[in-house]
Protein backbone atom coordinates (compact mmCIF):
# COMPACT_ATOMS: atom_id res chain seq x y z
CA UNK A 1 0.00 0.00 0.00
CA UNK A 2 1.39 3.38 -1.03
CA UNK A 3 1.39 6.13 1.58
CA UNK A 4 0.17 8.64 -1.00
CA UNK A 5 -2.92 6.51 -1.63
CA UNK A 6 -3.52 5.72 2.05
CA UNK A 7 -4.81 7.81 4.95
CA UNK A 8 -2.38 8.08 7.87
CA UNK A 9 -2.99 11.43 9.59
CA UNK A 10 -0.15 11.35 12.12
CA UNK A 11 0.18 14.03 14.79
CA UNK A 12 3.43 15.60 16.00
CA UNK A 13 2.13 16.60 19.45
CA UNK A 14 0.37 14.63 22.15
CA UNK A 15 -3.40 15.30 22.27
CA UNK A 16 -4.32 17.23 25.42
CA UNK A 17 -7.12 14.86 26.41
CA UNK A 18 -5.06 11.64 26.13
CA UNK A 19 -4.05 10.51 29.63
CA UNK A 20 -2.65 7.04 28.88
CA UNK A 21 0.02 5.79 26.48
CA UNK A 22 -2.26 3.72 24.26
CA UNK A 23 -4.78 6.54 23.81
CA UNK A 24 -2.02 9.02 23.03
CA UNK A 25 -0.28 6.78 20.50
CA UNK A 26 -3.48 5.58 18.83
CA UNK A 27 -4.40 9.20 18.13
CA UNK A 28 -0.90 10.31 17.13
CA UNK A 29 -0.30 7.31 14.84
CA UNK A 30 -3.55 7.90 12.98
CA UNK A 31 -5.30 4.73 14.17
CA UNK A 32 -8.42 6.34 15.64
CA UNK A 33 -10.25 9.63 15.93
CA UNK A 34 -12.66 10.75 18.61
CA UNK A 35 -16.23 11.27 17.43
CA UNK A 36 -17.76 12.19 20.81
CA UNK A 37 -17.31 11.28 24.48
CA UNK A 38 -16.63 7.55 24.63
CA UNK A 39 -17.09 7.10 20.85
CA UNK A 40 -14.23 6.47 18.42
CA UNK A 41 -13.93 5.76 14.73
CA UNK A 42 -11.19 3.50 13.43
CA UNK A 43 -9.13 4.85 10.56
CA UNK A 44 -7.73 2.42 7.94
CA UNK A 45 -4.45 1.74 9.76
CA UNK A 46 -6.19 1.10 13.08
CA UNK A 47 -8.85 -1.06 11.49
CA UNK A 48 -6.17 -3.27 9.90
CA UNK A 49 -4.67 -3.95 13.34
CA UNK A 50 -8.13 -4.55 14.79
CA UNK A 51 -8.86 -7.10 12.05
CA UNK A 52 -5.59 -8.92 12.78
CA UNK A 53 -6.67 -9.32 16.40
CA UNK A 54 -10.15 -10.45 15.35
CA UNK A 55 -8.59 -13.04 13.04
CA UNK A 56 -6.55 -14.48 15.92
CA UNK A 57 -9.61 -14.59 18.17
CA UNK A 58 -11.65 -16.30 15.46
CA UNK A 59 -8.95 -18.88 14.72
CA UNK A 60 -8.55 -19.85 18.38
CA UNK A 61 -12.29 -19.99 19.01
CA UNK A 62 -12.83 -22.25 16.03
CA UNK A 63 -9.86 -24.39 17.06
CA UNK A 64 -11.63 -24.85 20.40
CA UNK A 65 -14.78 -26.00 18.60
CA UNK A 66 -16.90 -22.86 19.02
CA UNK A 67 -19.45 -21.95 16.33
CA UNK A 68 -19.76 -18.37 15.11
CA UNK A 69 -23.10 -16.55 15.13
CA UNK A 70 -24.06 -12.95 14.45
CA UNK A 71 -26.75 -11.65 16.79
CA UNK A 72 -28.82 -8.46 16.61
CA UNK A 73 -27.33 -5.61 18.58
CA UNK A 74 -30.84 -4.68 19.74
CA UNK A 75 -32.29 -7.20 22.18
CA UNK A 76 -35.90 -7.25 23.30
CA UNK A 77 -36.71 -6.08 26.81
CA UNK A 78 -38.88 -9.19 27.13
CA UNK A 79 -35.77 -11.38 27.12
CA UNK A 80 -34.11 -9.25 29.79
CA UNK A 81 -37.26 -9.42 31.91
CA UNK A 82 -37.29 -13.22 31.58
CA UNK A 83 -33.81 -13.40 33.10
CA UNK A 84 -34.58 -10.74 35.71
CA UNK A 85 -31.85 -8.38 34.51
CA UNK A 86 -33.89 -5.59 32.93
CA UNK A 87 -33.57 -3.59 36.15
CA UNK A 88 -30.49 -5.32 37.58
CA UNK A 89 -28.20 -4.10 34.80
CA UNK A 90 -28.63 -0.54 36.04
CA UNK A 91 -28.20 2.75 34.23
CA UNK A 92 -25.20 1.66 32.15
CA UNK A 93 -27.53 -0.31 29.86
CA UNK A 94 -28.89 1.84 27.04
CA UNK A 95 -32.65 1.30 26.72
CA UNK A 96 -34.70 2.54 23.78
CA UNK A 97 -38.25 2.30 22.39
CA UNK A 98 -39.31 1.89 18.78
CA UNK A 99 -42.19 3.77 17.16
CA UNK A 100 -44.63 1.17 18.48
CA UNK A 101 -43.50 1.58 22.05
CA UNK A 102 -41.64 -1.74 22.17
CA UNK A 103 -38.64 -1.62 24.51
CA UNK A 104 -35.16 -2.80 23.58
CA UNK A 105 -31.62 -2.69 24.92
CA UNK A 106 -28.53 -1.81 22.95
CA UNK A 107 -26.94 -4.94 24.30
CA UNK A 108 -23.94 -4.67 26.64
CA UNK A 109 -23.82 -8.47 26.59
CA UNK A 110 -25.83 -11.31 25.00
CA UNK A 111 -26.57 -14.04 27.56
CA UNK A 112 -30.32 -13.61 27.11
CA UNK A 113 -30.19 -13.45 23.33
CA UNK A 114 -28.05 -16.59 22.98
CA UNK A 115 -30.12 -18.50 25.53
CA UNK A 116 -33.28 -17.62 23.60
CA UNK A 117 -31.64 -18.60 20.30
CA UNK A 118 -30.47 -21.97 21.62
CA UNK A 119 -33.89 -22.52 23.21
CA UNK A 120 -35.44 -22.25 19.76
CA UNK A 121 -32.94 -24.59 18.12
CA UNK A 122 -31.80 -27.43 20.40
CA UNK A 123 -34.06 -30.06 21.90
CA UNK A 124 -31.95 -33.10 22.83
CA UNK A 125 -28.78 -34.07 24.67
CA UNK A 126 -27.50 -35.06 21.24
CA UNK A 127 -27.36 -31.35 20.32
CA UNK A 128 -24.93 -30.66 23.19
CA UNK A 129 -22.27 -29.64 24.05
CA UNK A 130 -22.56 -26.38 22.16
CA UNK A 131 -20.32 -23.32 22.31
CA UNK A 132 -21.77 -20.40 20.36
CA UNK A 133 -19.86 -17.15 19.90
CA UNK A 134 -19.93 -13.86 18.04
CA UNK A 135 -17.67 -10.85 17.44
CA UNK A 136 -20.00 -7.89 17.61
CA UNK A 137 -20.53 -4.33 18.83
CA UNK A 138 -21.65 -3.75 22.41
CA UNK A 139 -22.90 -0.63 24.15
CA UNK A 140 -22.48 0.72 27.67
CA UNK A 141 -23.64 4.13 28.86
CA UNK A 142 -20.46 4.94 30.79
CA UNK A 143 -20.93 7.81 33.20
CA UNK A 144 -17.26 8.74 32.71
CA UNK A 145 -15.69 7.34 29.53
CA UNK A 146 -11.90 7.60 29.62
CA UNK A 147 -8.59 6.16 28.49
CA UNK A 148 -9.61 6.12 24.85
CA UNK A 149 -10.98 2.78 23.69
CA UNK A 150 -10.26 1.15 27.06
CA UNK A 151 -13.47 2.49 28.57
CA UNK A 152 -15.85 3.64 25.87
CA UNK A 153 -19.57 3.67 25.21
CA UNK A 154 -19.35 1.54 22.10
CA UNK A 155 -16.89 -1.35 21.80
CA UNK A 156 -16.28 -4.64 20.02
CA UNK A 157 -16.47 -7.82 22.05
CA UNK A 158 -16.03 -11.48 21.39
CA UNK A 159 -18.62 -13.17 23.58
CA UNK A 160 -19.14 -16.94 23.72
CA UNK A 161 -21.67 -19.07 25.58
CA UNK A 162 -21.30 -22.77 26.26
CA UNK A 163 -24.22 -25.14 26.89
CA UNK A 164 -23.53 -28.52 28.51
CA UNK A 165 -25.57 -31.32 30.05
CA UNK A 166 -23.78 -31.32 33.42
CA UNK A 167 -21.06 -29.72 35.51
CA UNK A 168 -18.47 -32.14 34.19
CA UNK A 169 -19.21 -30.98 30.67
CA UNK A 170 -19.10 -27.34 31.77
CA UNK A 171 -15.69 -27.90 33.29
CA UNK A 172 -14.41 -29.23 29.96
CA UNK A 173 -15.86 -26.22 28.10
CA UNK A 174 -14.44 -23.81 30.69
CA UNK A 175 -10.95 -25.32 30.49
CA UNK A 176 -11.05 -25.26 26.68
CA UNK A 177 -11.78 -21.52 26.84
CA UNK A 178 -9.02 -20.96 29.40
CA UNK A 179 -6.55 -22.54 26.98
CA UNK A 180 -7.95 -20.60 24.02
CA UNK A 181 -7.65 -17.31 25.92
CA UNK A 182 -4.05 -17.98 26.84
CA UNK A 183 -3.32 -18.71 23.18
CA UNK A 184 -5.15 -15.59 21.98
CA UNK A 185 -3.31 -13.20 24.27
CA UNK A 186 0.03 -14.89 23.69
CA UNK A 187 -0.40 -14.61 19.91
CA UNK A 188 -1.30 -10.93 20.28
CA UNK A 189 1.93 -10.38 22.19
CA UNK A 190 0.24 -9.59 25.51
CA UNK A 191 1.46 -10.79 28.92
CA UNK A 192 -1.67 -11.37 31.01
CA UNK A 193 -2.25 -12.13 34.67
CA UNK A 194 -5.21 -14.51 35.10
CA UNK A 195 -6.91 -13.75 38.44
CA UNK A 196 -9.93 -14.95 40.38
CA UNK A 197 -12.74 -12.46 39.97
CA UNK A 198 -16.26 -11.52 40.99
CA UNK A 199 -19.00 -12.63 38.58
CA UNK A 200 -20.96 -9.40 39.02
CA UNK A 201 -24.34 -9.06 37.35
CA UNK A 202 -23.58 -12.05 35.10
CA UNK A 203 -24.09 -14.44 38.00
CA UNK A 204 -22.54 -17.88 38.33
CA UNK A 205 -19.72 -19.41 40.34
CA UNK A 206 -16.15 -19.68 39.09
CA UNK A 207 -14.82 -16.63 37.31
CA UNK A 208 -11.41 -15.68 35.96
CA UNK A 209 -10.24 -12.36 34.57
CA UNK A 210 -7.30 -11.93 32.24
CA UNK A 211 -5.57 -8.76 33.33
CA UNK A 212 -2.80 -6.67 31.78
CA UNK A 213 -0.60 -4.95 34.37
CA UNK A 214 -0.78 -1.18 33.97
CA UNK A 215 -0.20 1.81 36.21
CA UNK A 216 -3.41 3.34 34.84
CA UNK A 217 -5.43 0.17 35.38
CA UNK A 218 -8.71 0.58 37.20
CA UNK A 219 -8.55 -2.87 38.77
CA UNK A 220 -6.41 -3.73 41.81
CA UNK A 221 -4.85 -7.19 41.80
CA UNK A 222 -3.63 -9.10 44.85
CA UNK A 223 -0.80 -11.48 43.96
CA UNK A 224 0.91 -13.99 46.24
CA UNK A 225 4.67 -14.27 45.58
CA UNK A 226 4.88 -17.77 47.10
CA UNK A 227 1.92 -19.63 45.61
CA UNK A 228 -0.42 -19.40 42.62
CA UNK A 229 -3.05 -17.25 44.35
CA UNK A 230 -4.06 -14.25 42.21
CA UNK A 231 -7.33 -12.35 42.61
CA UNK A 232 -9.05 -9.12 41.72
CA UNK A 233 -9.53 -6.96 44.82
CA UNK A 234 -13.30 -7.25 44.31
CA UNK A 235 -12.95 -10.92 45.24
CA UNK A 236 -9.57 -11.28 46.97
CA UNK A 237 -9.58 -12.91 50.38
CA UNK A 238 -6.96 -12.72 53.10
CA UNK A 239 -6.13 -14.43 56.40
CA UNK A 240 -7.17 -12.47 59.45
CA UNK A 241 -4.56 -12.03 62.16
CA UNK A 242 -5.11 -13.67 65.51
CA UNK A 243 -6.54 -11.29 68.13
CA UNK A 244 -4.05 -9.79 70.56
CA UNK A 245 -4.57 -10.19 74.28
CA UNK A 246 -6.29 -7.10 75.59
CA UNK A 247 -6.72 -7.67 79.30
CA UNK A 248 -10.06 -7.59 81.08
CA UNK A 249 -13.15 -6.18 79.43
CA UNK A 250 -13.73 -2.53 80.26
CA UNK A 251 -17.08 -1.11 81.19
CA UNK A 252 -19.08 0.38 78.35
CA UNK A 253 -18.89 4.15 78.65
CA UNK A 254 -19.88 7.25 76.68
CA UNK A 255 -17.18 9.73 75.67
CA UNK A 256 -17.97 13.22 74.41
CA UNK A 257 -16.32 13.76 71.01
CA UNK A 258 -17.36 17.21 69.78
CA UNK A 259 -16.89 17.54 66.01
CA UNK A 260 -14.74 14.38 65.90
CA UNK A 261 -16.09 12.14 63.12
CA UNK A 262 -13.49 10.55 60.86
CA UNK A 263 -11.30 7.60 61.83
CA UNK A 264 -8.16 9.75 61.61
CA UNK A 265 -9.69 12.39 63.88
CA UNK A 266 -10.85 9.74 66.34
CA UNK A 267 -7.45 8.02 66.41
CA UNK A 268 -5.83 11.35 67.28
CA UNK A 269 -8.50 12.12 69.89
CA UNK A 270 -8.28 8.72 71.65
CA UNK A 271 -4.51 8.37 71.07
CA UNK A 272 -4.77 4.85 69.61
CA UNK A 273 -4.54 3.00 66.30
CA UNK A 274 -7.35 2.95 63.72
CA UNK A 275 -7.78 -0.81 64.16
CA UNK A 276 -9.31 -0.14 67.60
CA UNK A 277 -12.43 1.38 66.07
CA UNK A 278 -15.59 -0.24 64.74
CA UNK A 279 -16.33 1.68 61.55
CA UNK A 280 -20.09 1.61 60.95
CA UNK A 281 -21.50 2.86 57.65
CA UNK A 282 -25.13 2.96 56.58
CA UNK A 283 -25.89 1.69 53.07
CA UNK A 284 -29.02 1.30 51.02
CA UNK A 285 -29.26 -2.26 49.68
CA UNK A 286 -31.96 -2.28 47.01
CA UNK A 287 -33.38 0.76 48.78
CA UNK A 288 -33.39 -0.71 52.30
CA UNK A 289 -31.00 0.56 55.00
CA UNK A 290 -28.30 -1.76 56.35
CA UNK A 291 -25.36 -1.13 58.68
CA UNK A 292 -21.97 -2.50 57.61
CA UNK A 293 -19.42 -2.80 60.44
CA UNK A 294 -15.68 -3.26 59.79
CA UNK A 295 -12.44 -2.51 61.66
CA UNK A 296 -11.47 1.15 61.51
CA UNK A 297 -8.30 0.47 59.52
CA UNK A 298 -10.20 -1.37 56.77
CA UNK A 299 -12.21 -0.22 53.75
CA UNK A 300 -15.58 -1.72 52.93
CA UNK A 301 -15.57 -3.67 49.67
CA UNK A 302 -18.93 -2.77 48.12
CA UNK A 303 -18.85 -5.69 45.68
CA UNK A 304 -18.38 -8.15 48.54
CA UNK A 305 -21.04 -6.31 50.54
CA UNK A 306 -23.53 -6.52 47.68
CA UNK A 307 -22.89 -10.23 47.24
CA UNK A 308 -23.15 -10.92 50.99
CA UNK A 309 -26.48 -9.08 51.16
CA UNK A 310 -27.80 -10.73 48.00
CA UNK A 311 -28.60 -7.26 46.68
CA UNK A 312 -28.75 -5.97 43.13
CA UNK A 313 -27.44 -2.54 44.10
CA UNK A 314 -25.78 -1.03 47.18
CA UNK A 315 -24.95 2.61 47.74
CA UNK A 316 -24.08 4.79 50.70
CA UNK A 317 -27.23 6.11 52.32
CA UNK A 318 -27.90 9.86 52.11
CA UNK A 319 -27.48 11.91 55.29
CA UNK A 320 -31.23 12.03 55.88
CA UNK A 321 -31.49 8.23 55.96
CA UNK A 322 -28.47 7.94 58.27
CA UNK A 323 -30.06 10.35 60.74
CA UNK A 324 -33.39 8.56 60.51
CA UNK A 325 -32.03 5.05 61.23
CA UNK A 326 -29.33 5.97 63.78
CA UNK A 327 -30.70 9.12 65.41
CA UNK A 328 -27.41 10.93 64.75
CA UNK A 329 -25.58 12.74 61.95
CA UNK A 330 -23.10 10.98 59.69
CA UNK A 331 -19.96 10.00 61.62
CA UNK A 332 -21.57 8.78 64.83
CA UNK A 333 -23.19 5.46 63.85
CA UNK A 334 -22.40 2.26 65.75
CA UNK A 335 -23.72 -1.26 66.37
CA UNK A 336 -24.59 -0.60 70.05
CA UNK A 337 -28.16 0.49 69.46
CA UNK A 338 -31.76 -0.32 70.29
CA UNK A 339 -32.93 0.73 66.85
CA UNK A 340 -34.03 -2.01 64.45
CA UNK A 341 -31.66 -2.10 61.49
CA UNK A 342 -30.12 -4.99 59.61
CA UNK A 343 -26.40 -5.18 60.39
CA UNK A 344 -23.64 -7.18 58.72
CA UNK A 345 -20.24 -7.59 60.35
CA UNK A 346 -16.82 -8.39 58.97
CA UNK A 347 -15.40 -11.54 60.68
CA UNK A 348 -12.67 -9.45 62.33
CA UNK A 349 -15.33 -7.71 64.45
CA UNK A 350 -15.89 -10.87 66.50
CA UNK A 351 -12.33 -10.45 67.84
CA UNK A 352 -12.82 -6.80 68.83
CA UNK A 353 -11.85 -6.01 72.43
CA UNK A 354 -12.54 -2.81 74.30
CA UNK A 355 -13.28 -1.15 71.00
CA UNK A 356 -14.53 2.35 70.21
CA UNK A 357 -17.54 3.13 68.02
CA UNK A 358 -20.21 5.73 67.40
CA UNK A 359 -22.85 6.08 70.12
CA UNK A 360 -25.64 7.00 67.66
CA UNK A 361 -25.72 10.46 69.23
CA UNK A 362 -24.23 13.69 67.94
CA UNK A 363 -20.68 14.28 69.25
CA UNK A 364 -20.59 11.06 71.27
CA UNK A 365 -18.80 7.70 71.01
CA UNK A 366 -18.82 4.52 73.05
CA UNK A 367 -15.55 3.18 74.47
CA UNK A 368 -15.00 -0.22 76.08
CA UNK A 369 -17.18 -1.91 73.47
CA UNK A 370 -17.14 -5.72 73.37
CA UNK A 371 -19.13 -8.00 71.03
CA UNK A 372 -21.83 -10.28 72.43
CA UNK A 373 -22.00 -8.28 75.67
CA UNK A 374 -22.80 -4.92 74.04
CA UNK A 375 -24.20 -6.04 70.67
CA UNK A 376 -25.01 -9.28 68.88
CA UNK A 377 -23.34 -10.42 65.66
CA UNK A 378 -26.27 -11.96 63.80
CA UNK A 379 -24.89 -11.72 60.25
CA UNK A 380 -21.22 -12.06 59.32
CA UNK A 381 -19.33 -12.00 56.01
CA UNK A 382 -16.02 -10.94 54.48
CA UNK A 383 -16.88 -7.39 53.41
CA UNK A 384 -13.47 -5.68 53.46
CA UNK A 385 -10.86 -5.24 50.75
CA UNK A 386 -7.58 -7.11 50.82
CA UNK A 387 -4.54 -4.84 50.47
CA UNK A 388 -0.81 -5.11 49.93
CA UNK A 389 0.86 -6.93 52.82
CA UNK A 390 -2.20 -8.96 53.82
CA UNK A 391 -1.65 -12.67 54.35
CA UNK A 392 -2.44 -14.92 51.38
CA UNK A 393 -5.57 -16.99 52.16
CA UNK A 394 -3.82 -20.13 50.90
CA UNK A 395 -0.23 -20.01 52.14
CA UNK A 396 -0.08 -17.03 54.47
CA UNK A 397 2.65 -15.11 52.61
CA UNK A 398 2.40 -11.34 52.38
CA UNK A 399 0.63 -10.45 49.12
CA UNK A 400 1.72 -7.86 46.58
CA UNK A 401 -0.53 -5.37 44.83
CA UNK A 402 -0.62 -4.33 41.15
CA UNK A 403 -2.99 -2.35 38.99
CA UNK A 404 -4.45 -4.01 35.93
CA UNK A 405 -6.68 -3.65 32.88
CA UNK A 406 -9.18 -6.40 32.14
CA UNK A 407 -8.97 -7.73 28.58
CA UNK A 408 -10.90 -10.98 29.00
CA UNK A 409 -13.27 -12.64 31.46
CA UNK A 410 -14.62 -16.18 31.68
CA UNK A 411 -17.50 -17.35 33.91
CA UNK A 412 -19.21 -20.51 34.95
CA UNK A 413 -22.77 -19.19 34.75
CA UNK A 414 -24.48 -22.34 36.00
CA UNK A 415 -28.25 -22.53 35.51
CA UNK A 416 -29.07 -18.83 36.01
CA UNK A 417 -30.28 -18.24 32.45
CA UNK A 418 -31.43 -21.69 31.36
CA UNK A 419 -33.74 -21.91 34.40
CA UNK A 420 -35.03 -18.33 34.37
CA UNK A 421 -35.66 -18.54 30.61
CA UNK A 422 -36.84 -22.16 30.68
CA UNK A 423 -34.33 -23.63 28.25
CA UNK A 424 -34.64 -27.43 28.44
CA UNK A 425 -33.45 -30.43 26.44
CA UNK A 426 -34.34 -34.10 26.74
CA UNK A 427 -31.70 -36.24 28.42
CA UNK A 428 -30.97 -39.88 27.52
CA UNK A 429 -33.97 -41.08 29.53
CA UNK A 430 -36.32 -38.62 27.82
CA UNK A 431 -36.54 -36.28 30.81
CA UNK A 432 -36.52 -32.50 30.26
CA UNK A 433 -33.48 -30.94 31.97
CA UNK A 434 -31.85 -27.53 32.02
CA UNK A 435 -28.40 -27.30 30.39
CA UNK A 436 -25.63 -25.61 32.33
CA UNK A 437 -23.92 -22.54 30.87
CA UNK A 438 -20.57 -20.80 30.69
CA UNK A 439 -19.78 -17.31 29.37
CA UNK A 440 -16.50 -16.11 27.85
CA UNK A 441 -15.76 -12.51 26.78
CA UNK A 442 -12.84 -10.63 25.24
CA UNK A 443 -12.74 -6.87 24.70
CA UNK A 444 -11.26 -6.63 21.21
CA UNK A 445 -10.69 -2.85 21.22
CA UNK A 446 -9.23 -3.05 24.71
CA UNK A 447 -6.93 -5.87 23.60
CA UNK A 448 -5.59 -3.61 20.85
CA UNK A 449 -4.98 -0.84 23.39
CA UNK A 450 -3.30 -3.33 25.74
CA UNK A 451 -0.93 -4.40 22.95
CA UNK A 452 0.16 -0.78 22.55
CA UNK A 453 0.45 -0.29 26.33
CA UNK A 454 2.95 -3.16 26.44
CA UNK A 455 4.72 -2.51 23.12
CA UNK A 456 5.97 1.07 22.81
CA UNK A 457 8.98 3.28 23.38
CA UNK A 458 9.69 7.01 23.44
CA UNK A 459 9.31 7.20 19.66
CA UNK A 460 6.00 5.41 19.23
CA UNK A 461 4.38 1.99 18.83
CA UNK A 462 6.43 -1.21 18.46
CA UNK A 463 3.91 -3.63 16.94
CA UNK A 464 4.26 -7.41 17.40
CA UNK A 465 4.40 -9.03 13.96
CA UNK A 466 1.17 -10.97 14.55
CA UNK A 467 -1.07 -7.90 14.91
CA UNK A 468 0.86 -5.19 13.06
CA UNK A 469 -1.18 -3.40 10.39
CA UNK A 470 1.66 -4.11 7.92
CA UNK A 471 4.64 -6.42 8.22
CA UNK A 472 7.10 -3.94 6.75
CA UNK A 473 7.44 -0.20 6.21
CA UNK A 474 9.35 0.77 3.07
CA UNK A 475 10.91 4.23 3.19
CA UNK A 476 12.04 5.79 -0.08
CA UNK A 477 14.88 8.32 0.06
CA UNK A 478 14.93 9.20 -3.66
CA UNK A 479 15.81 12.46 -5.38
CA UNK A 480 15.25 11.68 -9.07
CA UNK A 481 12.63 9.93 -11.14
CA UNK A 482 15.18 7.21 -11.87
CA UNK A 483 15.80 6.60 -8.15
CA UNK A 484 12.06 6.61 -7.47
CA UNK A 485 11.58 3.96 -10.15
CA UNK A 486 14.29 1.84 -8.47
CA UNK A 487 12.43 2.03 -5.12
CA UNK A 488 9.17 1.16 -6.88
CA UNK A 489 10.89 -2.00 -8.11
CA UNK A 490 11.71 -2.99 -4.49
CA UNK A 491 8.09 -2.32 -3.51
CA UNK A 492 6.86 -4.54 -6.33
CA UNK A 493 9.32 -7.24 -5.27
CA UNK A 494 8.00 -7.22 -1.69
CA UNK A 495 4.34 -7.10 -2.72
CA UNK A 496 4.85 -9.83 -5.30
CA UNK A 497 6.36 -12.07 -2.61
CA UNK A 498 3.17 -11.72 -0.54
CA UNK A 499 4.74 -9.43 2.05
CA UNK A 500 2.35 -6.90 3.59
CA UNK A 501 4.16 -3.60 3.07
CA UNK A 502 3.38 0.08 3.59
CA UNK A 503 5.39 2.14 1.08
CA UNK A 504 6.19 5.73 2.09
CA UNK A 505 6.43 7.28 -1.37
CA UNK A 506 5.68 10.84 -0.21
CA UNK A 507 7.72 13.84 -1.25
CA UNK A 508 8.82 14.51 2.31
CA UNK A 509 12.14 14.75 4.12
CA UNK A 510 13.92 11.66 5.41
CA UNK A 511 13.47 12.95 8.98
CA UNK A 512 9.69 13.17 8.62
CA UNK A 513 9.50 9.71 7.07
CA UNK A 514 11.65 8.08 9.75
CA UNK A 515 9.71 9.82 12.54
CA UNK A 516 6.41 8.56 11.11
CA UNK A 517 7.85 5.06 10.65
CA UNK A 518 8.89 4.95 14.32
CA UNK A 519 5.55 6.40 15.45
CA UNK A 520 3.45 3.96 13.42
CA UNK A 521 5.75 1.14 14.48
CA UNK A 522 5.68 -1.60 11.81
CA UNK A 523 7.96 -4.49 12.83
CA UNK A 524 10.44 -4.08 9.93
CA UNK A 525 11.67 -0.87 8.35
CA UNK A 526 13.23 -1.06 4.89
CA UNK A 527 15.10 1.99 3.67
CA UNK A 528 16.08 2.38 0.02
CA UNK A 529 18.38 5.37 -0.37
CA UNK A 530 21.96 6.42 -0.98
CA UNK A 531 23.58 3.07 -0.07
CA UNK A 532 21.32 1.28 -2.53
CA UNK A 533 21.88 3.67 -5.41
CA UNK A 534 25.64 3.60 -4.77
CA UNK A 535 26.42 0.05 -3.59
CA UNK A 536 23.22 -1.94 -4.22
CA UNK A 537 22.59 -2.42 -0.48
CA UNK A 538 19.20 -2.04 1.20
CA UNK A 539 18.99 -0.97 4.82
CA UNK A 540 16.83 -3.25 7.00
CA UNK A 541 16.00 -2.52 10.62
CA UNK A 542 13.73 -4.14 13.18
CA UNK A 543 11.57 -1.58 14.98
CA UNK A 544 12.43 -3.27 18.28
CA UNK A 545 16.18 -2.88 17.71
CA UNK A 546 18.45 0.15 17.36
CA UNK A 547 20.90 -1.12 14.74
CA UNK A 548 20.17 -1.43 11.01
CA UNK A 549 21.76 -3.95 8.63
CA UNK A 550 22.69 -3.44 4.99
CA UNK A 551 21.64 -6.33 2.77
CA UNK A 552 22.56 -6.84 -0.92
CA UNK A 553 19.60 -6.85 -3.28
CA UNK A 554 20.03 -10.51 -4.23
CA UNK A 555 19.86 -11.55 -0.53
CA UNK A 556 17.21 -9.04 0.44
CA UNK A 557 14.01 -11.02 -0.07
CA UNK A 558 15.29 -14.09 1.77
CA UNK A 559 16.48 -11.87 4.61
CA UNK A 560 13.07 -10.20 4.97
CA UNK A 561 11.27 -13.55 4.92
CA UNK A 562 13.59 -14.83 7.62
CA UNK A 563 12.91 -11.79 9.83
CA UNK A 564 9.16 -12.14 9.39
CA UNK A 565 9.33 -15.83 10.31
CA UNK A 566 11.51 -15.08 13.34
CA UNK A 567 9.30 -12.25 14.60
CA UNK A 568 6.14 -14.24 13.98
CA UNK A 569 7.58 -17.15 15.96
CA UNK A 570 8.05 -14.97 19.05
CA UNK A 571 4.29 -14.91 19.60
CA UNK A 572 3.06 -18.25 18.20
Amino acid sequence: MRFTRYLVPTLREDPSDAAVTSHRLMLRAGLIRKESAGMYLYLPLGFRALRKIIDIVREEMERAGALEFLMPELTSADLWRESGRWEAMGREMIRIKDRNGQEYALAPTHEEAFTAAVRSIVSSYRDLPLNAYQINTKFRDEIRPRYGVMRSKEFIMKDAYSFDMDEEGLERSYQAMRRAYRNIFSRCGIDTIPVEADTGSMGGSDSEEFMVASEVGEEVLLLCPDCAYKANQERAEYKRTEPKGGGPAEELRVVDTPNVKTIDELAAFFKCGAERFLKSLIYLADGKPVMAVVPGDREINEVKLKNALGALEVELAPDSVVEDVTGAPVGFAGPVTKKKIRAIFDPAISNAHNAITGANERDRHFAGVNPERDFQITEQADITSAVKGDACPRCGAAMNERKGIEVGHIFKLGYKYTKSMNLTVLDESGKAVHPIMGCYGIGVNRTMAAVIEQHNDEKGIVWPMTVAPFQAHLVAIAKTDEETAAVDEIYDMLSGAGIDVLYDDRRASAGVKFADADLIGMPIRVTVGKSYFKDGEIEVKLRSESEAKRVPKDEFLGHIRGLIEKEWGRYT
